[in-house]
């Protein structure tokens, strides 16, 4: 299994008033972490965007177990965790400072036509990128 891993270095606007990470930042952490998993791939939305294809997300879970705070490094680990040829979902954790884990999480995404919104098959329209999730989640 391909795991990717991004540092993030905690800013202060990051932070609530309690002094940890506010929790929707988690959510651009995970966005950074799928996308540096993909062009690990060999891929890049950005271009698959320019095609007029989009990838939402359409259910996420977070568990939160740990803070992270002001100062901190923290480590953000992503992987396919499940993939069918039309749907993604990724699995994440974050791990704080200590190596704790802060955070477990998963997204899940289709693939859409810009224009119509309607999905598309990874499989069919991208099948080198099919094949490395594929590869990827082994």
């Amino acid at each position: 299994m391909v795991i990717s891993t991004k540092e993030i270095e905690v800013r202060y606007a990051e932070t609530d008033q309690m002094g940890v990470v506010y929790h929707a930042n988690y959510l651009v952490w995970m966005e950074l972490g799928r996308t540096g998993l993909i062009e690990e791939l060999g891929y890049n939305y950005a271009e698959m965007e320019k095609e007029g294809v989009l990838s939402p997300v359409v259910d996420i879970q977070v568990s939160y177990k740990k803070p992270v705070r002001y100062g901190q490094k923290a480590l953000v680990k992503t992987w396919v965790a499940e993939y069918n040829g039309i749907k993604v979902v990724y699995g994440y954790e974050i791990l704080n400072n200590e190596g704790e884990i802060a955070l477990t999480a998963s997204s899940s995404h289709v693939c859409v036509k810009k224009d119509t919104f309607r999905p598309i098959s990874i499989r069919k329209s991208y099948p080198e990128w099919h094949e490395a999730y594929i590869k990827a989640k082994m």
